[in-house]
């Protein structure tokens, strides 16, 4: 337990050194591929290689625990495995065009995966105490409150991709203003509901485990937030501004 309370720790100052980087340094997909990041894969491809290894992993882990049936746990297992199937096998195939996506993002991404794999896996499975999640926990404040935001954040993250890829028509390469949705408050509303899903999973676990988990998903998301939010204003000029909208949080930042 000592070892596994170490890497929490290491994985949250790593988080933090993350958040710091990422505002100087672009990860180099999406709008702001660059082939200075080294060779690159097909987006579908590489998403799938980035996301696969965590629901595998995470499979693994329940597998071979001797907690796999008792249904609270059971529960968590089945609400990280459906992110982690949308995102892994249905999301690639949704995406539209032939973009690419450097091998060294791949590679971090799958690796940040499998580690996050084994703290919720290794703690809902082997390092939670054996009574912390009773039948009761399911009519829980924690449970009830972390399954809203994390269902709710589960719907922007979708619907917020679907109006990005729907902002294009066929042969289409210019770029637009996404609207609609959560877009109407934030610039970055697919990542606003990734940050509401993962925070809804630390309170429904109520684990450390969770918490640097949604930790993790801020200090990625939230300075790519502010990329993209400088990037349309450079785009776009005051028919963005005017919006006033913010890069991640609602009414906050």
């Amino acid at each position: 337990m000592d070892a596994f309370n170490l890497f929490l720790v290491i994985m949250s100052i790593t988080a933090l050194i993350v958040f710091v980087a990422l505002y100087f340094v672009n990860a180099g997909y999406g709008m702001f591929f660059s082939p200075k990041w080294g060779p690159s894969v097909r987006n579908k491809l590489g998403w799938m290689i980035m996301e696969a290894p965590v629901f595998i992993a995470m499979a693994l882990l329940w597998y071979y625990s001797d907690r796999r049936f008792e249904p609270v746990r059971l529960c968590f297992f089945l609400f990280f495995e459906l992110h982690y199937l949308h995102r892994s096998f249905i999301f690639p195939f949704l995406l539209k065009g032939n973009n690419r996506m450097p091998l060294s993002i791949v590679l971090m991404g799958m690796t940040f995966n499998i580690l996050n794999a084994l703290m919720q896996g290794g703690w809902i499975f082997y390092f939670s105490p054996a009574n912390a999640y009773p039948g009761s926990w399911f009519a829980s404040l924690p449970f009830i409150a972390g399954t809203v935001l994390f269902f709710f954040g589960m719907y922007v993250n979708i619907d917020s991709d679907r109006i990005i890829r729907n902002l294009r028509k066929p042969g289409d390469t210019a770029h637009y203003i996404p609207r609609g949705g959560m877009f109407r408050y934030v610039s970055s509303a697919n990542y606003f509901g990734e940050v509401i899903e993962w925070t809804g999973f630390a309170i429904l676990t109520w684990s450390w485990a969770g918490a640097v988990f949604a930790l993790w998903t801020f200090a990625n998301l939230a300075p790519r937030a502010a990329t993209l939010y400088k990037k349309y204003e450079l785009m776009f000029g005051d028919e963005f501004i005017k919006e006033k909208r913010k890069r991640i949080l609602p009414f906050i930042y």
